[in-house]
C-alpha cells in the first residue's frame, strides 16, 4: 500500500515512521472523539456508490495532501459518534463532521514528528460529497494508503506529497 523509503533532493525518507504515525494519530482521534477504536484494515478501498472526501493540504516541510474518503454510511456513523445526533443523509453536519476528523487526523500525523508539528503546515478542509467525483493529486514521491476500520465500517486516508528544502 506505500512505497517503503522515498528519496527526494537527496535525502531518504522513511515512510514507514509515517505510516506507524498515521496509525496512531487515527485511533488517538477516534478513541477520543467518538469513544470507539480504530485500526488498519485489510483490502482495498471499496469506490462507488454514495461517498464523502475530505481533504487538508499540506505545506512547508512537505508539500502535497492528506485525504480522508469514506462511505456516506461511515461518514454519518462518525457525525453520529462525534454529536450524539443519528443524521439520516449527509448533510451540512455530516460535511462538517468529516472535514473535522480529517483536520484532526491531520494535525495527530503531523504532532508525531517534530520537524513535522513545527514545519509543516495544515490547509483547511475542503469536503466533497456524492457519486460521481474523482480527486487527482500531483505525483509526489511519497504516496501513502492506508484503510481503516472502525466498528463495522471502514474509511480511507491517503498522504500524497513530496519533501521540500
Amino acid at each position: 500500500m506505500s512505497q517503503g523509503t522515498a528519496v527526494a533532493v537527496g535525502k531518504p525518507v522513511n515512510v514507514a515512521r509515517f505510516e506507524e504515525y498515521l496509525d496512531r494519530a487515527t485511533n488517538e482521534v477516534f478513541s477520543t472523539m467518538m469513544g470507539v477504536g480504530c485500526a488498519p484494515a485489510p483490502g482495498e478501498p471499496a469506490m462507488g456508490g454514495e461517498s464523502i472526501s475530505a481533504v487538508i493540504g499540506l505545506a512547508g516541510a512537505l508539500s502535497g495532501s492528506l485525504v480522508l474518503y469514506t462511505s456516506s454510511e461511515a461518514a454519518m456513523r462518525m457525525a453520529e459518534k462525534m454529536t450524539g445526533i443519528a443524521p439520516e443523509e449527509v448533510d451540512e453536519m455530516v460535511r462538517d463532521a468529516i472535514g473535522e476528523v480529517c483536520n484532526m487526523v491531520a494535525g495527530a500525523w503531523k504532532g508525531f514528528d517534530p520537524s513535522l508539528a513545527s514545519g509543516c503546515l495544515l490547509s483547511t478542509p475542503t469536503v466533497v460529497a456524492g457519486t460521481s467525483y474523482e480527486l487527482f493529486s500531483q505525483k509526489a514521491p511519497i504516496r501513502i494508503l492506508r484503510r481503516y476500520l472502525f466498528e463495522t465500517l471502514t474509511f480511507t486516508v491517503t498522504i500524497t506529497c513530496e519533501p521540500q528544502g
